[in-house]
C-alpha cells in the first residue's frame, strides 16, 4: 500500500488476516443487486492494484516495501488470527497513508482477492464487511517452510546483539479499585480530571517553579488525524488516550512505546466526534462511541469485552466521556432535538443497562411542571457533554447539564405557570447503582443567554463561617462559580470573576439569579448587549482546585455579545442570533487567567493576553499551573503570582487538558492536540490574526525535565 514505508509490514499482515479470516467462515447469502463473486474479486483486483501493489507487488507475491500477501509463509503467520481483529486491523491501517478511508465493501473485495489468491476454495457467496466479526481462521495444514518474497525478515546467519530491557507494564496489574479512583497514587492520572474529585490537581512536585523552564519533549506520538480533545489516563506507566475515529491507543507512558490499539468500525456515515475523556475501573478501559455505544475493553489488551448500545433515541451525540463509581459506568447524551438530554447507566461487568435519567423533565416527573405549560414532547435542551465527578464520601456521583436553545416558549412567564425549565443548568446528584436523584440544584433558571452550566463539578473542602465544609464548585459561562453542600445541595455562596453584567443580584440563601430587565433578550428587543459571550465567558476548559491552598484556578473569554433580531427563528428561538463583540472600553487581550480564594471570594491574581486559553488546567504540589490556548502555545504559569514561566509552540490547538504523572520516579507532563471544541471556533472574528492549522492533525506531546 502507498504510504510509510514503515507500515508496509502491518500492512501486509492486516490484508493478510483478513484473506485467512475468509477461509473458513460461513458468507452471508448476496442481496439483490450486489455484485457476485466473481465480480467482487474482480473489484478486489482493481483496488488491489490501485491501493497495495506498489508495495505487496501486483501479483500479491512480495514487493520492494513489504511482504507476500499469499503464499506459505503468509498463511502460517496468520492461520490462527481471530478474524475479527484481523478484519479490525486492516481497517484501521490500509493504506498507511489513509489508514481506514476506503468503503468497508472495497476492505471486503481486497479479502476476497486475497483469499481466493490463496488457493481457498471459492465461497459460494459474496463476502461481506459487517459479517466478519465472530470468526475464526482455520489452522494452516502445515507450517510454511518458506519465506515471504520481498525485502524483510532477519537473518540467522549472524547473532543479534542484545538489546535493552523493554519493561512489560503489565506484568504486575492489579484492578483498579474505587479506592484507587477516589484517591489515586501520586504517580497516577486515573480519571477524568485525575480523580473522582475532579480537581485536576497533582501531587508531584518533581517539576516546580525553578526548573520548569528546562522542560523538553520526552517522546511524542501522532494519533489519527482529526479533531481530539481528550484527556489521557495514566496507571503504573500505561497512557491511555482516545484517537479521532473512535480508537482509543495504549503506550508505555515513559518511552512512547505501543502497547496496543483499538479501533472501533462504526456505521458508515455516523458523525465522528472526539471525547473528553475515557474510564477505568477493574480490569477494562471503558469508552463511548460516536454510534452511541459503551464499549469496554481489556486493559492489558485492548480487546473488546462487552459493547452495549446507550440509547434508541436518534440525535444524540457523545462529546464527553464516562464516569466509573461505584461498579457502574454512567454516560452523559447530548442534543438539540426534542425529548432533551440523557444520563445511561450500565453495569461495569457486564454493561447490563441500569437506568436512564432524561435532564428536560416531563409532566408528571418531578420539575415537570417547570416549562411554562410546554407539552413534553416540545421540551428541548438539557444536553449532558461533560463528564460528571464522584464523591466517595457521600457516595454520589455528580453531573453538570446544559441550557435549551429553545427560549421562546420560556421567556415570558404564563399566569399560574413555572419557567424555571428543570433540570437546565443544574447539577445533579445521584446514588450510582440505583439512579437515585438524592439531591439537585439550579445555578441559573430559565437561561436566556446560551450561558449554561454543564461544566467540571470539582468536591473539595473550603472553610465556611469559620468551619470546613465539603462542597461541590461549578461554574457557569457568566463566569460565576457557586459552592453547594456536597451532602445535601444547600446553597453556600457564589464568587464573580468579574467578566459578566447581566447579573445585578443574587440571593444570600437560595443562589436565586436576577437577569436585568433590560437585558433579557428577543426579537422584540431589538439589540441587546451582554457580557460575556454565548461562547464563554468559562466554557468547556475544566478549572483546577489546589485542596491545600483552596484556590481555584479558571480560564476564560472575555468576550461579549450583540444578541440581534433574527430574520428567522434564531440561534435561539426568541428570535435573536449571536455576534462577537469586545467588551466595553477592552484593551484587546480577550484571554484571561485567574486565580480566585474559594474561602474570600476574592480574585487574587489575573494574567490576560491577546489570544484566548483553549484548554483546560492542570495545577501541581510544584507550585505550576499548565495551560494552552488558540495560538497553539502551551505554557506554564506560577501558581502564586499568575507569571509565565515557560512556553512551546505545538502542531495544533491544544483543546483538551494537560496531565501530568511519574515512571520510575520521573515526572512527565501530557497534553493532546487536534481543535475539536467550540472554543476553536469563533474567536478569529475577534482576533483576525488567529487562524486555525490548515490541517487538523492530532498529536500526543510529552514533556520531562533533562536527565
Amino acid at each position: 500500500m502507498r504510504g510509510r514505508i514503515g507500515s508496509y509490514r502491518s500492512t501486509l499482515l492486516r490484508a493478510g488476516a483478513v484473506a485467512g479470516l475468509l477461509g473458513g467462515a460461513t458468507l452471508a447469502v448476496a442481496q439483490s443487486g450486489t455484485p457476485g463473486v466473481a465480480e467482487q474479486v474482480a473489484l478486489g483486483r482493481t483496488a488491489y492494484a490501485e491501493h497495495c501493489s506498489v508495495c505487496h507487488g501486483e501479483a500479491l507475491a512480495g514487493g520492494q516495501f513489504a511482504p507476500a500477501l499469499k503464499g506459505p509463509g503468509f498463511l502460517a503467520k496468520w492461520g490462527n488470527a481471530p478474524l475479527s481483529d484481523l478484519f479490525d486491523y486492516i481497517h484501521r491501517s490500509m493504506p498507511p497513508a489513509n489508514a481506514g478511508g476506503l468503503p468497508d465493501d472495497t476492505y471486503a473485495a481486497i479479502a476476497a482477492l486475497i483469499l481466493s489468491e490463496n488457493g481457498a476454495a471459492e465461497p459460494s457467496r459474496v463476502i461481506k464487511a459487517d459479517e466478519m466479526r465472530g470468526l475464526a481462521l482455520p489452522a494452516p495444514a502445515q507450517a510454511a517452510q518458506s519465506v515471504d518474497q520481498g525485502v524483510g525478515g532477519l537473518s540467522h546467519r549472524y547473532p543479534l546483539p542484545p538489546g535493552p530491557q523493554v519493561p512489560d507494564r503489565f506484568a504486575n496489574y492489579t484492578p483498579v479499585t474505587e479506592a484507587m479512583l477516589s484517591n489515586p497514587a501520586p504517580e497516577n492520572w486515573l480519571t477524568w480530571r485525575r480523580g473522582h474529585n475532579g480537581q485536576g490537581y497533582s501531587p508531584l512536585s518533581q517539576i516546580d517553579t525553578g526548573n520548569v523552564d528546562r522542560l523538553h519533549i520526552a517522546w511524542a506520538q501522532a494519533l489519527p488525524p482529526g479533531a481530539n480533545m481528550n484527556e489521557p489516563l495514566v496507571r503504573d506507566g500505561v497512557l491511555y488516550v482516545f484517537g479521532y475515529g473512535d480508537s482509543v491507543l495504549a503506550f508505555d507512558a515513559a518511552s512512547g512505546r505501543s502497547l496496543w490499539t483499538y479501533q472501533r468500525r462504526v456505521p458508515q456515515g455516523t458523525p465522528l466526534s472526539s471525547k473528553k475523556t475515557l474510564a477505568l475501573y477493574g480490569d477494562k478501559v471503558f469508552t463511548a462511541t460516536s454510534d452511541n455505544h459503551m464499549v469496554a475493553l481489556d486493559a492489558r489488551t485492548g480487546r473488546p469485552v462487552w459493547d452495549v448500545k446507550l440509547t434508541d433515541r436518534p440525535d444524540m451525540r457523545i462529546p464527553g466521556g464516562p464516569l466509573a463509581a461505584d461498579g457502574v459506568i454512567m454516560q452523559g447524551l447530548a442534543t438539540q432535538a426534542a425529548g432533551g438530554g440523557l444520563i445511561v447507566a450500565v453495569d461495569a461487568a457486564t454493561g447490563e443497562h441500569l437506568w436512564t435519567f432524561e435532564t428536560v423533565a416531563k409532566p408528571g416527573q418531578l420539575g415537570g411542571d417547570t416549562w411554562n405549560g410546554l407539552p413534553g414532547d416540545q421540551r428541548k435542551g438539557g444536553s449532558v457533554w461533560t463528564s460528571g465527578t464522584y464523591d466517595a464520601a457521600t457516595g454520589l456521583a455528580l453531573w453538570g447539564v446544559a441550557q435549551t436553545y429553545d427560549t421562546g416558549p420560556l421567556r415570558d412567564l404564563k399566569p399560574g405557570e413555572n419557567n424555571d425549565a428543570l433540570f437546565t443548568n443544574a447539577t445533579l446528584a445521584f446514588e450510582p447503582r440505583s439512579g437515585k436523584l438524592r439531591w439537585y440544584f439550579q445555578h441559573m433558571k430559565n437561561d436566556q443567554y446560551d450561558l449554561d452550566w454543564v461544566f467540571d463539578r470539582v468536591v473539595g473542602t473550603i472553610n465556611v463561617d469559620g468551619k470546613p465544609r465539603r462542597v461541590v464548585i461549578t461554574g457557569g459561562k457568566e463566569g460565576l462559580f457557586d459552592a453547594v453542600d456536597a451532602e445535601t445541595g444547600k446553597y453556600i455562596k457564589t464568587v464573580d470573576m468579574g467578566i459578566q453584567d447581566f447579573i445585578i443580584a443574587i440571593d444570600p440563601v437560595t443562589g436565586d439569579k436576577t437577569p436585568d430587565p433590560a437585558k433579557v433578550p428577543g426579537r422584540d428587543k431589538g439589540t441587546v448587549f451582554v457580557c460575556p459571550h454565548g461562547g464563554g465567558g468559562r466554557n468547556w476548559t475544566p478549572t483546577s482546585f489546589n485542596p491545600d491552598s483552596h484556590h481555584l484556578f479558571v480560564n476564560a473569554r472575555d468576550v461579549c455579545m450583540d444578541m440581534v433580531a433574527a430574520q428567522g427563528p434564531g440561534f435561539l428561538t426568541t428570535g435573536v442570533n449571536i455576534q462577537y463583540a469586545p467588551p466595553p472600553n477592552g484593551d484587546g487581550n480577550y484571554g484571561v487567567l485567574q486565580a480566585i480564594d474559594m474561602e474570600s471570594g476574592k480574585v487574587l491574581w489575573e494574567t490576560r493576553r491577546r489570544q484566548t486559553f483553549d484548554m483546560g488546567i492542570l495545577t501541581t504540589a510544584g507550585g505550576v499551573l499548565f495551560t494552552g490556548g488558540m495560538d497553539r502555545q502551551f505554557l506554564a504559569y506560577d501558581q502564586a503570582t499568575g507569571k509565565e514561566l515557560w512556553r512551546t509552540g505545538v502542531s495544533g490547538v491544544p483543546n483538551a487538558s494537560p496531565i501530568t504523572y511519574s515512571v520510575d520516579g520521573k515526572q512527565y507532563v501530557a497534553m493532546v492536540t487536534g481543535h475539536g471544541n467550540p472554543l476553536a471556533f469563533g474567536i478569529p472574528d475577534v482576533i483576525p490574526e488567529t487562524q486555525l492549522p490548515p490541517v487538523n492533525s492530532s498529536t500526543l506531546y510529552v514533556f520531562a525535565l533533562p536527565d
